[in-house]
């Protein structure tokens, strides 16, 4: 990338990366690891042509979250319709998971010549999860 003088590069961090949770100290370290790392190689990078920026997903419904629900569904007792919602909830104002394809999308517009001043940037794609 940096003999071609342009590149990009795309880290997929999470809402921990800028937030924390209970119970999730090792994630959270991890998560802001990878929005620090990300910071430290835009700048090593930024006169190279090649950007540095990190995607940060809340609650994306995928395999591992609905493990959560399933977990709250049989603690509770309830529906996987309700266990999803009191999961969504309780942390993204929205009240709707994202989809792959919304984190897709960002990291497409990252990729392209519009996005060549953005770097050492971190994105939520969160439905507000970090707002409050």
């Amino acid at each position: 990338m940096k003999a071609r003088k342009w590149g990009r590069i795309i880290n997929v961090a999470s809402v921990h990366g800028l937030v924390a949770s209970v119970n999730k100290s090792a994630y959270v370290a991890a998560k802001h690891g990878i929005v620090g790392f990300t910071k430290a190689a835009a700048l090593e990078n930024a006169r190279e042509g090649v950007t540095v920026n990190a995607i940060c997903p809340g609650f994306v419904l995928t395999p591992l979250i609905q493990k959560q629900i399933d977990i709250i569904r049989e603690k509770r007792g309830i529906s996987n319709e309700e266990a999803s919602r009191a999961l969504i909830e309780e942390k993204q104002p929205s009240a709707s998971f994202s989809v792959p394809a919304d984190i897709g999308a960002l990291a497409t517009f990252l990729c392209t010549d519009n996005a060549r001043q953005i770097t050492g940037a971190s994105y939520t794609v969160d439905g507000g999860w970090t707002a409050v």
